[in-house]
């Protein structure tokens, strides 16, 4: 099947969707919307794959499963039926952008950027790694602490599915099935509700999608009661909450740290061995992870980049999802209530949503360790 490409008047359109115009430099501007462009020419109809002689079967399988995770986010999870994920790329690369997020040397306050459609964000992100990394040192040399991580995945939040939508791409085909499901829930939560300036609720919220999602999938007969994928995802997910449970109890132990204010300059060097020592202790938490997981080292490279904004921004994807979760019960488990209790709560100023989340979670004694 021939594929058209994007330019001119849809690349303008590309850009206000992405956020780009007006954004702070044209260089930026232009990989952000070369890139796309390019990832959406290299993609296909998942059924144009399926009847490649070329393409391996292994790869055929996993987007015939994706096509059945697809129709369940639908059926069972109320999420938007669209062109999104019925198209797939390989883009040849692990990565479709590397995100950079940077924050003081005493905050987990991320660094935001602004954009027309998507408001203010905490990270920035970019199709080439090399130019990621590049601006990671010009925020370092600001004094700020800075992270960078490729991406498997984005939303376009609905924006392009003229353009044939946000595609599978081979950067996590291959995730387990558990793992493939929870990224696509994930991602269209995006576009069923979007709070301007708010990367935390947005996060979230499609955090707490997928994860009440990919169980509902696994232990769905759409899933052809594949008992071996679910244990794989309850052991991987297992490993991640104890993960994210360490992190938060770090993330707080240097909240605690940061909330005071040094007056002198002997004040600044206690706060900064108080920071080390609580960032050691991190360390040593990991370390009796990776030991009672038998060595598993899936979270080493976030490990080795831990500082304040790596714990920054894990923190937009954990802080609220108990809240939300809570919200799901109260609203009978009902996918389309949920969401519309969900939007109304987006209408409100930030801080009454964030407040109201938390007032979920606290009358309900939920651990918020459940990232």
């Amino acid at each position: 099947m021939k594929r058209g490409t994007l330019k001119g008047t849809q690349a303008v359109a590309l850009a206000a969707a992405l956020g780009l115009a007006g954004c702070a430099d044209l260089g930026y501007y232009w990989q952000s919307v070369s890139g796309h462009l390019q990832m959406l020419n290299a993609a296909r109809p998942v059924d144009d794959w399926l009847g490649d002689a070329q393409a391996s079967g292994q790869l055929k399988s996993r987007l015939a499963l994706s096509q059945r995770i697809r129709s369940f986010a639908v059926s069972e999870l109320k999420l938007p039926d669209n062109p999104s994920y019925r198209r797939y790329a390989d883009l040849r690369r692990s990565a479709v952008v590397w995100n950079v997020v940077a924050a003081p040397e005493f905050s987990l306050t991320l660094k935001t950027w602004c954009f027309p459609v998507t408001g203010c964000v905490g990270y920035r992100g970019y199709f080439d790694e090399a130019e990621a990394r590049a601006e990671a040192e010009r925020l370092k040399a600001q004094g700020l602490e800075t992270s960078v991580y490729g991406v498997p995945a984005y939303s376009t939040l609905g924006w392009m599915n003229w353009a044939g939508g946000d595609p599978l791409l081979n950067t996590f085909i291959g995730y387990p099935e558990g793992e493939l499901a929870r990224l696509i829930f994930h991602e269209l939560a995006h576009q069923v509700v979007y709070a301007k300036d708010d990367t935390m609720f947005n996060e979230s919220f499609a955090t707490a999608v997928e994860r009440m999602g990919s169980q509902r999938w696994l232990d769905s007969e759409a899933a052809h009661g594949n008992d071996k994928a679910r244990q794989d995802y309850l052991q991987f997910d297992g490993r991640r909450r104890q993960f994210r449970a360490l992190a938060l109890a770090t993330r707080l132990e240097l909240a605690e740290i940061y909330d005071r204010k040094p007056a002198t300059d002997a004040d600044k060097a206690a706060q900064a061995a108080l920071k080390a020592q609580a960032l050691a202790r991190f360390h040593d938490g990991y370390t009796a992870l990776k030991a009672s997981w038998g060595g598993f080292a899936g979270y080493d490279p976030w490990v080795a980049r831990a500082n304040n904004a790596a714990f920054g921004a894990q923190a937009a994807y954990d802080e609220l999802v108990p809240g939300f979760e809570t919200l799901f019960e109260r609203e009978g488990r009902d996918w389309q209530r949920f969401y519309d209790a969900v939007k109304r709560l987006a209408g409100l100023p930030k801080e009454e949503r964030r407040k109201a989340l938390k007032t979920k979670n606290t009358d309900n004694n939920t651990e918020t360790s459940n990232g």
